[in-house]
């Protein structure tokens, strides 16, 4: 059925208040998209997988099946390249000598059953001596340090995983909950600050005892590559040893590894020493896997060279890998259906939608991205090389996770990056009273594709309903997909698309200075790329890793960055005395220091060093 242009704010409310299930918007068949996307046979559509390039013909044949054209009249298809993981090559090798005894002894050791690489290790080879450095943790805020009084230089550390106490609600940690100084990623960004040659990983048994009926060495089990999240190189070797390989290192020195973790622990204080008399030889055998990936991209023409762009990411986490919620169900189908055929779906219906009206004023781009779930690298990429414009693109509308509205709350970000993006909602969002819109995020920034045109200072408007308990896990099915709530919330799209669309003046871009978004899932982008803590930066990094440092998408004016000259564009390879080799260590950086402290930081501005003291402030 053809609908007429809608010509005015009354015909718009007429229309957008279209029934789920009328020909216009069909609950069954945006339902029908996400089964399919979400289907066993596209097994999780990670990333580089032939899974997602079915995902990618799929969506290309919709558009084309709407009449909508490539941009450049020849390709639905824009290919870039990623880093989707790694694997483990053939010339691994970890030799240990203890030359304390004698005659020395040396053991090697068998990959996969006695140790394993970690998937962010540096590549290479490495020889040296070894201390023990307890959690491997340098922690000022609790008063820790596991390499105060150490020299751990060209050194191998041992250190065990988690942190002290952390079942004991009265912990010089945070007791029940980790903190980030637990995560691996840190303990290598710390380890390679304190100039170690490796990290050898081992278990912390006394945290975490052999079960009843379990043999020893059943309670000391390896983490199975690639399930861990991290960098792409950590810059530095990053192994885990089982405990059994390693004990004989200690006694050797003359101390009880248990009876060491079970003083630290009990005392909440480090215990590092080293250990004399033992040399590691160890060769990380550890290949990126690098594949080419598409965004899909369609075209509805429009009468004027602006346009509107309605975008989602189409790939999810594959058979699970680093960032499943359930690591125990490794190498089970996660199906996205939520995250985010759900979006995609909504793409391909908007799709429709607007291929059956009149020629817009403007035009529309559709677009779905590959590479979100790895760091927003389909967008990224997208805003970096845009196929038209982007000058002319008025708003960026982005959709991720909006098929599960519960009690009718639909969260609308990004609402201040334009002057008139909020009356606009204001004047459309009564005609949908069974829709609850919440604002509190007005930044534009955060874990999801429209942040990459913020950076480029697009107006953006992120439409998202909400994480559940599957975000991230086998069971984000299709059937718990609520599709005429969903339905609405496409509506409301097509509604705001349609006035920002028809509107003589365009949004003018607005910049709102970002704060930790309650609603994120992901690693955030606020004030130096993690999870939101420490002092404020001012940055927000560009998820695609160079080869060194971290690229700035952009910087917040008025930040403490942009005080000190840093701008968009800029690779930060030093901060304060830390070498920064990509985003994690940018982040555990930043972590260790407080609002008024004076950083004086490096910088790659078209390959010229710059550098600039920066004082962090407090977070708002």
């Amino acid at each position: 059925m053809k609908i007429r242009k809608l010509g005015s704010l009354i015909l718009a409310a007429a229309a957008i208040v279209v029934a789920a299930g009328s020909p216009d918007f069909s609950a069954e068949r945006y339902l029908g998209h996400i089964k399919y996307l979400a289907s066993p046979e596209l097994k999780g559509r990670e990333s580089g997988s032939p899974e997602l390039e079915k995902a990618a013909r799929y969506i290309e044949a919709q558009f084309k099946a709407d009449g909508l054209k490539p941009i450049d009249g020849k390709n639905y298809l824009q290919a870039f390249e990623v880093t989707t993981s790694a694997k483990l090559g053939k010339q691994n090798h970890f030799d240990s000598i203890v030359t304390a005894n004698r005659p020395a002894v040396t053991k090697t050791l068998q990959l996969k059953t006695d140790y394993i690489p970690f998937n962010f290790s540096a590549h290479g080879k490495a020889t040296g001596s070894v201390a023990f450095a307890g959690y491997g943790i340098t922690a000022p805020e609790y008063n820790y340090d596991d390499y105060s009084g150490l020299d751990v230089k060209g050194k191998f550390v041992v250190v065990l995983a988690h942190e002290p106490q952390e079942y004991d609600e009265k912990s010089v940690f945070e007791g029940k909950i980790y903190t980030d100084h637990s995560q691996y990623y840190s303990k290598a960004s710390n380890a390679r600050k304190h100039g170690a040659a490796g990290v050898i990983l081992i278990s912390d048994r006394v945290n975490h005892p052999v079960k009843d009926g379990e043999r020893a060495e059943d309670g000391d089990e390896l983490e199975a590559f690639g399930a861990t999240a991290g960098p792409n190189d950590a810059g530095i070797p990053f192994v885990q040893v089982k405990e059994s390989a390693v004990e004989p290192w200690f006694r050797a020195a003359g101390k009880d590894l248990m009876a060491v973790e079970k003083e630290i622990d009990s005392s909440g204080k480090p215990r590092s020493f080293a250990l004399p008399g033992v040399e590691i030889h160890e060769t990380v055998d550890v290949e990126r896997v690098v594949k080419t990936v598409h965004n899909v991209i369609a075209w509805l023409p429009g009468q004027t060279d602006e346009y509107v762009i309605i975008g989602a990411h189409y790939d999810h986490l594959g058979l699970g890998g680093q960032f499943s919620l359930a690591p125990s169900l490794a190498g089970t189908v996660h199906p996205g259906a939520d995250d985010n055929a759900s979006g995609t779906a909504g793409v391909i219906e908007l799709a429709g939608h607007f291929s059956m009206l009149p020629t817009p004023k403007r035009g529309i781009i559709f677009m779905t991205f590959a590479g979100e779930e790895l760091g927003l690298l389909g967008s990224g990429y997208y805003a970096n090389h845009p196929e038209l414009p982007l000058a002319k693109a008025v708003t960026m509308i982005n959709m991720d996770m909006i098929g599960r509205v519960r009690d009718g709350k639909l969260y609308v970000g990004g609402a201040g990056t334009g002057d008139t993006l909020r009356k606009d909602l204001d004047e459309i969002t009564p005609h949908f009273p069974a829709l609850h819109v919440d604002y509190s995020d007005n930044s534009g920034y955060g874990s999801s594709d429209h942040t990459s045109f913020t950076a480029k200072q697009v107006p953006v408007l992120f439409f998202f309903s909400g994480l559940h308990g599957d975000y991230h896990k086998p069971s984000d099915t299709w059937d718990k997909i609520d599709a005429k709530s969903a339905v609405r919330v496409l509506q409301l799209v097509a509604g705001i698309t349609d006035h920002i669309d028809s509107e003589s003046a365009r949004p003018k871009f607005m910049r709102v200075e970002e704060k930790e978004n309650p609603h994120s899932g992901a690693i955030s982008s606020s004030g130096g790329g993690g999870g939101g803590y420490g002092p404020y930066f001012g940055s927000i990094p560009d998820f695609a890793e160079p080869p060194r440092g971290v690229r700035f998408a952009d910087v917040t004016p008025g930040s403490p960055a942009s005080k000190a000259g840093l701008r968009a564009g800029d690779i930060l390879v030093k901060f304060g005395t830390d070498a920064i080799q990509n985003l994690y260590d940018f982040t555990y950086a930043l972590r260790a220091h407080k609002a008024g402290d004076e950083v004086d930081v490096e910088v790659l501005r078209n390959n010229q060093s710059m550098k600039a003291r920066v004082q962090l402030t407090e977070r708002k």
